[in-house]
């Protein structure tokens, strides 16, 4: 899309700012101990006024639960609860800590947005508030089933009941301090605060997508978009806010609210993590509820966030890309020739997408006649060189252009828009649908299907992002067809417009490409991309002055999305992809080009394109590409395709294990002490260390214990800091030693059926061979999503490998034996010799054999279907 409607967001805001300023659960895993029973002579207590008015002269010493290797304990005699796995304290939240927020009286038309606290200013003013009352003790404990309820004691006059309960068969608690009916004369209750005591040493992740830094400490996060004049974009870039925390340290905290809230996490107490959430809904406050968890290692604690919000839907095979687009398609014939230019140069690619303008205007469910006159035979075109195609979308019709007149009455007069849409309106076209009216939704739906039933299997969702709680404490009212309003529909909006396409997506999965997103959208939504990111290596935040001497804080460029992209992986979306070359500020030159496809071939998803129309094969002299920037970009986009069954086993296994994919190495390994926002593992064996700084031409980092191999040269480096050279189109990337990196074919160019097979070499014709690189080294196995698997063993002189044919991988496998020094002095299969074949090319056919390349050190053996060992001796 064209940056007018950006620009237009950003003036919007300005306008608004000015206007509104001049106006375990299972018997076994879980156990109640040391609680005393007669907590209370009547029992549990069922209002404030009751309770403060009641003698409780019995507490017990100590209430613990206990789930799996998991105890939660409140100790009444402490006034404190903590949080251990086995012996080790996690966290402790001392009582005085919990605060609630209270007003005289609420104010329905205040904004009751806790971001002020931390940054107040003209546009963020600090928010309603007259006081800060603490708990101060704990009147009384009850059993509650297999949980408890702690009656905490706020004031003479508040007692509000804590309620903790177990997870069935997993090591979670949750809590829920719920908020009672204000009497007449006491303040009313805005928001909860918790201050939690933690470690003063160890690192946090989480918290969704944020551009900064991936470790969170020192920081303070906001749950949801707010005004920032000092950024070029007019806002603060929380487009996926998740509130979950995770401590490195093996402990995890998700707040079950969508109302506005923040973490500051340790900026100003280094043991303290301080957590503030409006619980504003009138007389009777909302409830406050959050989850505590843990696990031995930190990787696995998203998995408790998922069996909680839902795990993540998978998309198409396909939508993993490479994919590539245009910002502007001038005309269908345009088109036709970019799926010719990928396959007439060979780039491995999945698929296109059409960002506007191809209709007639935003959302008349068209493609404008003139300029694209045949596009069912464009689809088909695209479909038979094996792509799939995708179409920008949003929530919106464009209410000032005539051919949408006849939309914008129908929708106007079924009533499908929020009855109240606020003062703000942060896109260029019009009011978003009200996505909570059943009606509504199946209104829009039948007119996307005019492209659905085309053959179009996936949306880019933009925008939608309007709702906001309000500025210059003001609310910004909306009203919507549910009863709800801006102070959970901020987040929740994001549910209804992505549901709404998602349902129309094929049963294979189709694909969701969406800017912004909530907790709990990860069922729903198959990828983010973070919207207009620098086409630089600009940090967000750096202030850059350009050529006509304006200057800007930046978005930032290449290391913001890397930042984004390992952000969000412990937060709940596995799957992202940045516009590979940046937006803003487009064109790209080649080097921030040819560093961002190394970096973006090692995500879980390539996307490719610019503000500028930069795909690889268009050399212009303001970008600088040129024949060796696309000969590098074809080795990195069919690397990134050939990865497809390492990535995909890894997001199968997802769907049990929690774990990323693309997985930040301070996570994986606290143990180091560092926390680098810019080298991360892709999935167990591989991890890569993109060069995100401009002119670099070597790479600092710390590898994890072991030994690894450089993935290009099989050059065997240990554990420890190292610095490894890193010339333009060379990604520092090492391997595990021993570990097996299943793969694709060399030859692979798409995943989606093709009419062409003769020039389109497709997954979905021949899955083929599995061709699998390992080196010898400690023992491992992979086993597929298709069930096959493959293993590496190695002790002296001997490496056995093993390979079993799957489901899919039905061919047989090829392995590639890098880092071997020499030829082999035998190489058996099942107990016979096997021959030697006179070259690589040999390897694509089904005899059995192998071969050495002494240029590359690498043994090549061809394996055939069925279950087989082979034995290399040296």
């Amino acid at each position: 899309m064209s940056t007018e409607p950006r620009l237009q967001l950003r003036l919007a805001l300005l306008f608004l700012a000015l206007v509104v300023w001049g106006c375990e659960n299972s018997p076994r895993a879980h156990r109640v101990t040391d609680l005393a029973t007669e907590v209370a002579e009547d029992g549990p207590q069922d209002n404030a006024a009751d309770l403060v008015d009641e003698e409780i002269d019995v507490l017990p010493a100590l209430a613990t639960l206990h789930n799996g290797t998991t105890t939660l304990v409140v100790d009444p005699a402490a006034s404190r609860l903590q949080l251990f796995r086995g012996d080790s304290l996690l966290l402790e939240v001392e009582l005085e800590s919990l605060q609630l927020g209270v007003v005289g009286a609420f104010d329905d038309a205040k904004l009751y947005d806790p971001y002020g606290f931390f940054f107040a200013s003209i546009l963020t003013p600090a928010p309603p508030l007259k006081r800060w009352v603490s708990a101060t003790d704990i009147a009384a404990i009850e059993e509650a089933g297999a949980g408890l309820t702690v009656q905490v004691r706020f004031d003479a006059d508040r007692i509000l009941p804590l309620h903790i309960a177990p997870a069935a068969d997993s090591d979670r608690f949750s809590l829920e301090l719920e908020q009672l009916p204000v009497a007449d004369g006491l303040d009313v209750p805005v928001y909860v605060r918790l201050r939690a005591k933690v470690d003063p040493t160890e690192a946090f992740y989480g918290l969704g997508e944020v551009f900064d830094k991936v470790e969170h400490r020192g920081t303070v996060r906001a749950m949801q978009m707010e005004l920032d004049s000092s950024s070029e974009s007019g806002g603060n870039e929380a487009h996926v806010p998740i509130p979950l925390l995770l401590g490195t340290r093996g402990w995890g905290l998700f707040v079950e609210s969508y109302q506005a809230g923040l973490f500051d996490v340790a900026s100003v107490d280094a043991d303290r993590v301080d957590l503030i959430f409006a619980v504003a809904d009138g007389a009777r406050p909302l409830n406050f509820k959050f989850h505590l968890f843990s696990e031995a290692a930190p990787i696995d604690l998203t998995r408790h966030y998922y069996e909680l919000t839902g795990f993540p839907i998978r998309p198409a095979r396909w939508a993993l890309g490479p994919w590539l687009w245009r910002d502007e398609n001038l005309d269908q014939a345009e088109v036709l020739d970019d799926i010719k230019q990928i396959r007439d140069l060979d780039l491995a690619t999945t698929g296109l997408w059409l960002d506007r303008p191809y209709a007639t205007a935003v959302n008349t469910f068209d493609f404008e006649a003139t300029h694209y006159p045949a596009p069912q035979e464009m689809i088909d075109a695209i479909h038979a060189l094996g792509l799939r195609v995708a179409l920008w979308h949003t929530p919106y019709l464009d209410e000032a252009h005539p051919a949408t007149a006849d939309l914008l009455a129908q929708a106007e007069g079924l009533g499908f828009y929020p009855t109240k849409t606020g003062l703000q309106r942060l896109n260029g076209w019009g009011r978003p649908l009200d996505f909570t009216n059943p009606r509504a939704v199946a209104w829009w739906q039948d007119h996307v299907r005019a492209y659905t039933d085309m053959g179009v299997e996936g949306f880019k969702l933009d925008y939608g992002e309007d709702v906001v709680g309000g500025a210059l404490g003001i609310r910004s009212e909306w009203s919507f067809y549910d009863g709800s309003d801006e102070r959970d529909m901020h987040a929740r909006f994001q549910h209804g417009y992505h549901q709404t396409y998602a349902e129309l997506l094929p049963e294979s999965g189709g694909f969701l490409l969406c800017r912004a997103a909530a907790w709990g959208d990860q069922v729903r939504v198959s990828v983010i991309w973070p919207g207009d990111l620098d086409a630089s290596f600009d940090r967000y935040g750096d202030t850059v002055t350009p050529a006509n001497g304006n200057p800007y804080n930046a978005v930032g460029g290449l290391p913001a999305a890397l930042v984004a992209s390992l952000s969000l992986g412990p937060s709940g979306f596995p799957l992202f992809g940045s516009d590979t070359g940046g937006y803003r500020h487009s064109p790209p030159d080649k080097e921030t080009f040819v560093r961002w496809f190394e970096s973006t071939a090692l995500s879980p998803v390539m996307q490719v394109g610019t503000s500028d129309n930069d795909l690889p094969w268009v050399f212009k002299p303001e970008n600088g590409f040129d024949p060796e920037s696309l000969a590098w970009y074809r080795q990195y986009a069919r690397l990134h395709l050939r990865l497809f069954p390492y990535v995909w086993t890894y997001l199968d296994r997802l769907q049990t294990d929690g774990r990323p994919i693309q997985r930040v190495l301070g996570l994986v390994h606290p143990e180091l002490g560092v926390h680098p926002s810019d080298v991360f593992l892709l999935g167990d064996s591989l991890l890569a260390a993109p060069v995100v700084e401009r002119g670099a031409r070597e790479r600092s980092l710390v590898l994890p214990d072991g030994d690894w191999l450089d993935w290009w040269t099989g050059e065997s480096v240990g554990g420890g800091p190292l610095t490894v050279a890193a010339p333009l189109g060379t990604l520092p990337l090492f391997v595990q030693a021993g570990a097996l990196v299943p793969m694709l074919r060399p030859t692979i160019d798409a995943m989606a059926p093709t009419s062409d097979a003769a020039r389109v070499d497709s997954y979905a014709t021949d899955a083929g061979a599995l061709w699998v690189r390992t080196s010898a080294g400690p023992e491992h196995s992979f086993e597929l999503f298709d069930h096959s698997s493959v293993s590496q063993a190695s002790s002296g002189a001997v490496t056995t490998l093993g390979a079993v044919s799957g489901e899919e991988f039905v061919s047989g496998a090829v392995f590639e034996v890098i880092a071997e020094a020499a030829p082999p002095s035998s190489v058996l299969l099942d107990g016979a010799a096997l021959s030697e074949l006179g070259g690589v090319a040999e390897l694509e056919g089904s005899a059995p054999g192998w071969f050495y390349e002494t240029g590359t050190r690498t043994l090549w053996v061809r394996v055939p279907a069925g279950a087989h060992e082979v034995v290399v001796g040296r």
